[in-house]
């Protein structure tokens, strides 16, 4: 199996001397600005959980919701590859880059962060004012009665279900995860002996609490976010291709508020144009030296 969160988060590196010059360059940008922070999958690699769209991402075509609640086998395929990848992706630790985020919003300098990451990494790492902008994998919500179950609960459920169920998955060979503990299983048998989980208390269909591909974030997540832009100074971009609008549309809104945007990436995102710095570098090296040298308001 490859691409799984089973190891420790790589330790940050020292800035390359090149790296560390534009660095010092972002310092001045943002020094003596309070910031709002958007992350993305980007930074969650050190932490052993592939990325989307990074350099080394390999291609993939996520189930869309549309497709979830269509037919009864679509989701027999997800929660199959879900339970398989929750069971690895649930170990993963926050990185370094967590760790600056959360210093910086210690010593004051944040006024929140916006992410578009679901490990909730961001959180056991110690930030506090954060929106899960594309909601939280660990728990679980019912399409029917509304109601929400914590992920680790359905994952004791679903080994009731399919005893030795990972077992056979770890002999089949699983290809690859994604972000969202969505794993790749060529096994196609494997995968149609699968028993799914239904809403203990109403039936119902149940369906990660996170948003899919084809819906929409809920608007109290977008409000939120657009006002920690608003309250800030500059705008601080870390791990994100900016590829999808729920994160780009922040992007714009800084810029066309004539406020700073600084973006740290590996590879070009869709922002790229409208940033008044943009750094291609590792990310969690980056913040681990924003948070050490910004000097405080």
């Amino acid at each position: 199996m490859t691409g799984f969160a089973s190891l420790p988060p790589v330790a940050a590196a020292e800035p390359a001397r090149d790296v560390l010059v534009v660095l010092q360059e972002i310092r001045g940008v943002l020094a003596g600005e309070r910031l709002a922070v958007l992350t993305g999958a980007g930074l969650s690699t050190d932490s052993g959980i592939p990325d989307y769209r990074g350099p080394d991402a390999a291609p993939r075509a996520p189930m869309t919701y549309q497709e979830f609640i269509a037919r009864p086998e679509n989701r027999q395929r997800y929660w199959a590859r879900n339970h398989i990848g929750w069971s690895h992706l649930r170990r993963a630790d926050p990185n370094d880059g967590h760790v600056a985020i959360a210093r910086l919003e210690h010593r004051g300098l944040l006024t929140g962060l916006i992410t578009q990451n679901v490990d909730r990494l961001h959180e056991e790492a110690g930030s506090i004012n954060v929106v899960d902008l594309h909601g939280r994998f660990d728990q679980v919500a019912c399409l029917g009665c509304r109601r929400r179950y914590t992920r680790a609960l359905l994952a004791g459920v679903l080994e009731e279900l399919n005893p030795g169920f990972l077992e056979r998955a770890l002999a089949a060979g699983v290809v690859e995860m994604a972000p969202d503990a969505d794993a790749t299983v060529e096994d196609s048998g494997l995968i149609e002996s699968f028993v799914v989980a239904h809403c203990p208390a109403c039936g119902g269909t149940l369906k990660p609490d996170f948003v899919y591909f084809g819906e929409n974030v809920p608007k109290d997540r977008v409000e939120r976010s657009y006002a920690m832009v608003d309250e800030a100074g500059a705008l601080l971009v870390a791990g994100s291709s900016l590829t999808v609008m729920s994160g780009l549309r922040f992007v714009r809104h800084a810029a066309k508020q004539g406020k700073a945007v600084v973006i740290i990436n590996r590879g070009q995102t869709r922002g790229d144009g409208l940033a008044t710095i943009k750094l291609d570098a590792g990310v969690s090296e980056s913040l681990r030296w924003l948070a050490d040298e910004l000097p405080p308001l």
